[in-house]
């Protein structure tokens, strides 16, 4: 059957859309799980619908807002708003197309949301120039995050956070890494360049691609050659330096990247532990790809005591739940699900997590403490903290290019991440 076919008409599309975008701005659901519930048909441009929305939305939302006599109280309406004027900037030689498919999608959603949506689309057509003037001094709708995460950004990083902001509103790069037991990284980017897939060396073994393709078309990801993961995140597997026939904890594991990683890097026999049952189906799966072997557990990494079994580890990674504010280029809808006082649960959650798991690691061991964060009281201040109250742990220095140390923001060649190497003494 022609995949045509399957497409549902645009107005069908844009609604779903603005029920997606209003589950994550104002119910605080994630977008990939909104996503995963989608009917098949349309979903691929439902989802670009979204991202691209999701990225834009402070400014789209202020264009919107600037063209209302007053505010709306329907709020998959006001998404709706938001899509419609995204499309619109996007598709201008089928501005006429998309304003009617916008006019019926309201009208899908409220009856009387027909003469408004039109009036709001034709009004933004007329003053698109003067829109963008009366904006100029709106943050949130020039940066497109919200204010307070502007504010902590520029308190933060006063000398670089005007790239930093630009940086997470930029589609982000596919990258690759290396099975280096299968060959080298030189060896694989030659296979790609015979495939007419170009790609550059970021990393040891990580390769970036100029334009992202299906998994399907590299050569050998279905025998474990190679895997798709930033370039940053491999950073976590390299720093981690265990060797072979050591005993290592992977904790908040799922979805399996970084343990497939360690593994490709040293013979050590290592735990995958995670406390969503579910999720450990994509560390299974892709530990099965890779060819590779681990233990797998569900269990809580802030309670060791109910499924560890008292033998101390070499090496653990500490993967811990964080804001995500390193990777907001991949999952725009986190600028606005998070809230100011997510960071501080956070850091709850965090600090038992660690002093939980320093009690499992052997004395001349290591802990790798991650995040994908950029918020410093997710990552240094964490560990800062940490280390006021255990004379046992010493951090090591990192090698590298660090913003600060350990801390890695989102540029053209990596997400944002932060890492501290600690060491039992």
């Amino acid at each position: 059957m022609n995949t045509n076919e399957l497409q549902p008409p645009l107005r069908q599309l844009l609604k779903r859309a603005a029920v997606a975008i209003d589950a994550v701005v104002h119910k605080g659901q994630n977008l990939n799980k909104i996503m995963a519930a989608q009917p098949l048909a349309g979903r691929a441009t439902v989802q670009d619908m979204c991202y691209a929305s999701l990225r834009e939305y402070g400014e789209l939302a202020a264009m919107r807002d600037a063209l209302l006599t007053k505010p709306l109280t329907d709020s998959v309406v006001a998404c709706l708003l938001v899509v419609a004027l995204r499309q619109v900037r996007a598709r201008p030689d089928a501005t006429h197309t998309v304003v009617n498919e916008a006019v019926e999608a309201a009208a899908a959603v409220q009856p009387w949301a027909r003469g408004l949506a039109n009036a709001v689309l034709r009004n933004y057509l007329r003053q698109v120039d003067s829109l963008a003037e009366k904006l100029a001094s709106n943050p949130v709708a020039n940066w497109n995050y919200p204010q307070w995460w502007i504010d902590k950004v520029t308190l933060a990083y006063p000398q670089h956070w005007q790239a930093l902001l630009t940086a997470g509103n930029q589609h982000p790069p596919m990258t690759l890494r290396v099975n280096t037991q299968h060959g080298s990284t030189l060896n694989y980017l030659e296979c790609l360049q015979d495939e007419g897939i170009t790609a550059q060396q970021v990393g040891d073994s990580a390769l970036q691609l100029n334009q992202p393709c299906a998994v399907t078309a590299l050569p050998g990801f279905a025998t474990g050659r190679v895997s798709v993961q930033d370039a940053g995140a491999q950073l976590a597997a390299i720093l981690l330096d265990a060797q072979d026939g050591q005993r290592v904890l992977d904790a908040c594991a799922a979805p399996g990247g970084k343990t497939g990683h360690i593994l490709e890097l040293a013979d050590v026999q290592l735990t995958a532990l995670d406390n969503d049952e579910s999720r450990l189906v994509r560390v299974r799966e892709n530990l099965a790809r890779l060819q590779l072997n681990a233990t797998l557990l569900v269990g809580d990494a802030a309670q060791p005591g109910r499924w560890w079994d008292g033998v101390a580890y070499d090496r653990i990674l500490a993967d811990v739940p964080c804001s995500a504010s390193g990777v907001v280029r991949r999952h725009p809808d986190i600028k606005w699900l998070r809230r100011p006082d997510d960071i501080a649960f956070f850091a709850v959650q965090q600090a038992k997590i660690l002093t939980a798991l320093w009690s499992c690691l052997a004395v001349g061991g290591k802990l790798l403490y991650a995040t994908c964060s950029i918020f410093p009281e997710e990552n240094q201040q964490q560990v800062d903290a940490f280390l006021a109250c255990h004379t046992d742990a010493r951090q090591l220095s990192l090698a590298g290019d660090w913003v600060t140390p350990g801390q890695l923001l989102v540029n053209d060649q990596h997400d944002g991440f932060f890492y501290a190497l600690l060491e039992k003494i």
